[in-house]
């Protein structure tokens, strides 16, 4: 499933991220790498911006941005 899937409160374990280039590399530099475990904390009432913890930090991506990170759902 898709980063972009999560609904707030829930948990994902990143499997791998589906695009190349610069926007992977940026991704990667904030820590959104394959085996960690990003936390959904809220998602904005249109969808855009999503709210992330990922090692105890918060990050806001695009829809667009994390619809390019797959995740695994996590209980």
């Amino acid at each position: 499933m898709k980063l972009s899937e999560l609904k707030p409160k829930e948990k994902g374990k990143i499997v791998k991220l589906t695009i190349t280039g610069s926007l992977k590399r940026r991704l990667m530099d904030m820590g959104i790498v394959p085996g960690e475990i990003v936390y959904v904390e809220k998602v904005a009432p249109l969808g855009d911006p999503i709210d992330i913890v990922i090692k105890n930090y918060h990050l806001s991506l695009r829809k667009s941005e994390a619809e390019n990170i797959e995740v695994e759902e996590v209980k």
